[in-house]
């Protein structure tokens, strides 16, 4: 009678054998800095006009261990009227990574493209719950393709990597 495992392809005949297939895992995620000003509250909630809203983000990676790592995103909001600013947040969300057997060339994209997808909804929410906090309509942020800014940023810089010094 044959062994069951040289038939069966889904058993693992190393069983005991070195661990080697990719691993990510996210181990935790946090506020690393939050800040919300309201400068000119109380007057700001007599306001007739909306304010202009400026969103700017930032993603940051570090390798803090071997194996793993953390990925940021920063996160400014300013709301300006013609009176004033009535708000501004800043907010710094992280999150850990553990990486093991990962190939070189696929930590990059999934640091500053997939890492951020994940963790966004949870930043998304502790900046819409401060605004709010801060006697605001929650301001509830777009999803971002991170992916498709990733490769728009890579083919831009493949692009300025193949011009001559001294042009932009």
């Amino acid at each position: 009678m044959a062994d069951e495992a040289d038939t069966n392809p889904y058993i693992n005949s190393q069983a005991n054998g070195a661990d080697t297939a990719p691993q990510i895992a996210l181990i935790s995620q946090y506020v690393k800095d939050l800040s919300f000003e309201n400068p000119n509250a109380p007057a700001v909630y007599q306001w007739p006009d909306q304010p202009q809203i400026d969103v700017q983000f930032n993603i940051g990676a570090d390798r803090v261990g071997e194996e793993v790592m953390e990925i940021s995103l920063k996160i400014d909001v300013k709301a300006v009227g013609p009176q004033g600013t009535a708000f501004a947040v800043d907010l710094l969300y992280a999150a850990i990574f553990g990486m093991r057997n990962v190939p070189e060339e696929q930590i990059q994209p999934f640091m500053l493209a997939e890492a951020p997808r994940l963790i966004f909804p949870f930043a998304r929410r502790v900046l819409a719950d401060a605004i709010r906090d801060g006697g605001f309509p929650p301001l509830i942020l777009d999803p971002i393709d991170f992916g498709a800014l990733y490769l728009q940023q890579a083919q831009a810089l493949e692009q300025t990597a193949g011009e001559p010094a001294g042009h932009a």
